[in-house]
């Protein structure tokens, strides 16, 4: 049986209607299917998140990209709630954890890494100083990797790419979205199947 891995959704508001959407690519379903484990999708409201992580045996937990932080401007303060009792949830229940994009910038501003306005990483594809060239969608990020935190990859630039943290070995975060690739790159699925040990 495949392991069930609980994924964010960013929000969306509907210009004309002011109506608040959950929403994820359906590039996250090819990419579940490649790596094999079957996505539970989590909707940004507490209660029911709390009701799902009670009654439903999960493996790891995916935050995925989009929005900005509230605490960076951001207009998704439900979506916050959410994923910070989720990284919460991780450290208590020693669940596997992986930020991608949005997730590892919540991961950093949770664990007391300040993000800071970056430029050159919206829609492009760059370097990181371990070999990898790694596409690009976030306009915030950091420069400086203090503990607990330890840096994975940085670019070529200065700016973070990847991190673990030191305490708690099953979380990690990554800038890059790999679920944007197509096929799936090997590189990215290997990742995947070590962090939740697929």
């Amino acid at each position: 049986m495949n392991k069930q891995i609980a994924i964010t959704q960013r929000v969306q508001v509907v210009e004309q209607t002011g109506e608040r959407r959950d929403a994820l690519s359906q590039e996250w379903a090819v990419f579940a299917e490649t790596c094999g484990f079957c996505p539970v999708i989590l909707p940004n409201h507490l209660p029911a998140v709390e009701r799902i992580l009670s009654q439903t045996p999960l493996d790891g937990i995916l935050l995925t990209g989009g929005n900005d932080l509230s605490a960076y401007g951001g207009d998704a303060p439900e979506r916050d709630e959410v994923e910070e009792f989720l990284i919460a949830q991780s450290i208590q229940k020693k669940l596997p954890l992986l930020g991608v994009c949005r997730g590892m910038q919540m991961l950093l501003s949770f664990f007391g890494t300040p993000l800071q306005r970056i430029s050159g990483h919206i829609r492009v594809d760059h370097p990181l100083d371990n070999g990898d060239i790694v596409n690009s969608y976030h306009g915030w990020g950091a420069t400086t990797c203090p503990p607990p935190l330890y840096p994975r990859a940085w670019g070529l630039d200065g700016v973070l790419e990847a991190v673990g943290h030191q305490e708690y070995p099953w979380i990690h975060g990554i800038m890059w979205h790999p679920e944007r690739y197509f096929p799936p790159r090997p590189r990215d699925v290997r990742w995947m199947k070590e962090v939740f040990a697929l």
